[in-house]
């Protein structure tokens, strides 16, 4: 099994493929979107690699980071994710960011993955919510923190939507927000990033 690959990149697509010599011999390696900026022809790199095998073909998945494979895994292992749902879903969304649609429980964020409607978002909330090492709710949409409120970037996104924000811009703005901090402070450097984008 193959768990890593440094080597020079030789070329990349904008599909996510690209081919690394590694010792005189070339891997054609599948990666996130994402991380496609940083394979630039000619230059080295390091990969952690998913090593997967199929009746009809072995392929290679790379990875930037460690984390990004262990979350790839993790996709694998829930019911009706294969290894191309998977990647989609990391090509949008990193690991801190997918553990975080699934604490939210939020569908909107899954649903921009390509291929991914509202019904199978919500199978994938589900499957995911274990496998991620998120809360589980009291019931399908009850998510409380300790004081028995839904989480703070859940309180934001609803106030961003009251004040009449569209889904798109709530949802970019959430990925700019700071890890921590209370809901007041969080609304309010929402409200000034959008002020700036507008």
């Amino acid at each position: 099994m193959i768990g890593s690959l440094r080597g020079t990149v030789l070329e990349r697509s904008p599909t996510g493929e690209a081919l690394l010599e590694v010792g005189g011999v070339g891997y054609r390696v599948l990666v996130p979107l994402g991380a496609l900026p940083a394979l630039e022809p000619g230059g080295l790199v390091f990969l952690f690699t998913h090593h997967h095998v199929r009746d009809d073909a072995i392929v290679l998945y790379g990875f930037p980071s460690r984390e990004e494979r262990d979350t790839f895994e993790v996709l694998l292992a829930a019911a009706g994710v294969g290894p191309t749902l998977a990647l989609k879903i990391l090509s949008v969304h990193g690991p801190l960011a997918l553990q975080r649609a699934v604490a939210d429980q939020d569908l909107d964020a899954l649903t921009l993955v390509p291929g991914v409607g509202k019904r199978t978002a919500e199978r994938l909330l589900v499957a995911l919510r274990a496998r991620l090492d998120v809360p589980v709710p009291s019931s399908f949409g009850d998510v409380v923190d300790a004081d028995g409120r839904p989480p703070t970037r859940a309180q934001v996104r609803e106030a961003l939507t009251g004040l009449g924000y569209g889904p798109e811009e709530v949802r970019e703005t959430l990925t700019r927000l700071p890890e921590t901090g209370s809901v007041e402070d969080l609304l309010r450097e929402a409200l000034r990033l959008l002020v700036v984008a507008r």
